[in-house]
């Protein structure tokens, strides 16, 4: 194991090895297979790519040996910021030939993030796209060149002015070194809370790949499935859940859609006969609604992922009932567990649920404040350990000793309860919860409650400082009637018999909701605000 992460107790691995969930297998030794059984077969599709299996296996074998010639090695981390395009997976895999070690950022960081990849790692690579939406990655890579010592070499996918285009790459043509073994660390996740800097998240071939194999049997993909990538390419849902390596360990298509509106990503799912895609909470709306408008062609698409965020039930029943697809719920963390809601589940289990665990050894505890468990059917704390769970984040022992109990345990920060069938229900994080005068409120639930009404094209609920209770609540609200005001939706959510200490205190109308890298709503950034707000009068009477 790469210093400063922590094993598995070899009691557990060789449990896992001989359960088959470790096979021994690495992503270069997976895309080789699937060379070999169908090369002509289509891989990846993009904006500038159409590339079978064995296209995509000479495009990686080219940029490994360009990566090699640069003096880039086994265990040396190199930064991907890459938008959703098919030299992503060609990059990704070059690096995993080599035993270097991807970063994954996504297309949203900026300077305060990028710069702590590359100092924490010790980066010696950063690839980019030269430009991507309004952001010109290349001003941001000179900065770094100035500030990071270890960083060697910037690669371009553009035009890479005085940097490397990764397209005209220096060759190697000599053998290629030895790959990595199995066990070794593959890559490098991101945690996904929006509270402080990411946390590293140090991933095995072995226990990757086992999710992987494991999601892409769950949600029966195969050689003809195609799946739309409208998620940021590096994000663990959209990268395996079951996601692009699911649907290229499956020998199937992956379609990467450069951006994830309606608009770009639609037109692919009948121009590629696309059967399966992702989407985060956010974005279901704003489809749905673009689909009503413009009927385009979907009658390929047989199953929508939601996950990433808890899912309304009334937005997930829209879903089924506007798209006549089958819904699937996932709730993961890219520092392991996944939960899926299968597809042959009772649609009110779907509907209602985030499913259950990828593995019979996934171990998931729900507790309370004293790691006590539960009663059945209570709401706790999740935590979590098993065969492609880790064990500890990379260089963060301090924040390891809270992040995991001393038997290995990863507290994942989400409140949950457990239905009699083992399908978990997401209730919320602990951190979201409001305590408004020793009344605890989840804020999850309250947003349930106001995308009931049918005005509410969005919504985020948090807390707000107050003098008196500690703290209130405060809801954000897109709505899509301008002459909708406050007591509108407090009368709504009174009649639908919400406790009276749930109702919003304050309900503020936005255009938009701020969000993480990854899709999610940044309440850190909201709490802020109308902590703000509040604070000016008082500023104001100095």
């Amino acid at each position: 194991m790469l210093p400063h992460c922590t094993a598995w107790p070899e009691n557990l691995a060789a449990r896992y090895r001989t359960a088959g969930y470790w096979r021994g297998e690495t992503f270069s030794d997976m895309l080789q297979a699937r060379i070999e059984q169908d090369a002509q077969h289509i891989a990846v599709v993009s904006d500038r790519h159409r590339w079978s299996y064995q296209q995509l296996g000479q495009e990686v074998d080219r940029l490994a040996r360009g990566f090699h010639a640069m003096g880039i090695t086994a265990n040396d981390p190199v930064v991907v910021q890459l938008p959703n395009c098919a030299e992503f997976i060609a990059v990704i895999f070059a690096l995993f030939r080599l035993g270097a070690l991807p970063v994954f950022a996504l297309p949203a960081h900026r300077q305060f993030e990028i710069e702590h990849f590359c100092r924490h790692t010790g980066a010696v690579a950063y690839i980019i796209a030269d430009q991507h939406g309004d952001f010109d990655y290349r001003v941001l890579a000179r900065k770094l060149k100035q500030e990071v010592d270890t960083l060697r070499h910037v690669l371009v996918l553009g035009e890479a002015q005085e940097f490397t285009p990764l397209g005209v790459m220096p060759s190697w043509d000599g053998d290629l070194p030895a790959g990595p073994q199995a066990g070794e660390v593959a890559f490098f996740q991101l945690s996904g809370g929006s509270t402080g800097t990411p946390k590293l998240i140090p991933r095995t071939h072995d226990d990757y790949l086992y999710s992987v194999r494991a999601s892409a049997e769950i949600c029966g993909l195969g050689p003809d499935s195609v799946y739309l990538s409208v998620i940021p390419a590096g994000h663990n849902f959209s990268l395996s859940s079951p996601g692009s390596l699911g649907t290229l360990y499956a020998g199937g298509t992956v379609v990467m859609s450069a951006h994830p509106s309606p608009d770009v990503a639609l037109p692919w799912i009948a121009r590629e006969g696309v059967t399966m895609t992702a989407l985060v909470p956010p974005l279901v709306p704003v489809w749905l609604d673009a689909i009503q408008a413009t009927s385009p062609g979907l009658s390929s698409l047989k199953v929508v992922q939601v996950g990433g965020a808890c899912f309304s039930s009334t937005m997930a029943n829209r879903l089924v009932q506007e798209l006549g697809v089958t819904l699937q719920q996932v709730f993961g963390m890219a520092e392991g567990l996944v939960n899926y809601t299968r597809l042959d589940d009772p649609l009110d289990v779907v509907l209602h649920s985030q499913g259950r665990p990828i593995s019979p050894d996934d171990e998931v505890l729900v507790v309370d404040d004293d790691d006590q468990p539960v009663a059945a059917g209570e709401i706790g704390h999740l935590l979590t350990r098993g065969p492609y769970t880790i064990r500890g984040y990379y260089r963060a022992d301090e924040h390891n000793a809270r992040a995991f109990t001393a038997d290995g345990y990863y507290r994942t920060g989400d409140m949950v309860r457990m239905t009699p069938e083992g399908n978990l229900v997401v209730e919320g994080r602990n951190k979201d919860q409001i305590n408004r005068g020793g009344e605890k409120i989840s804020a999850e639930e309250v947003e349930h409650q106001l995308l009931a009404h049918q005005g509410v094209a969005d919504c985020a609920v948090v807390a707000m400082p107050d003098a008196y209770l500690g703290e209130k609540t405060c809801a954000f609200v897109i709505r899509r009637d301008a002459s909708l005001r406050s007591i509108d939706f407090i009368r709504f959510l009174r009649e639908r018999g919400l406790a009276t200490y749930k109702i919003p205190d304050r309900i503020e109308f936005v255009s938009q909701l701020p969000k993480t890298g990854v899709g999610k709503i940044n309440k850190k950034l909201l709490r802020q605000q109308i902590s703000m707000q509040l604070s000016v009068p008082a500023a104001m009477a100095i």
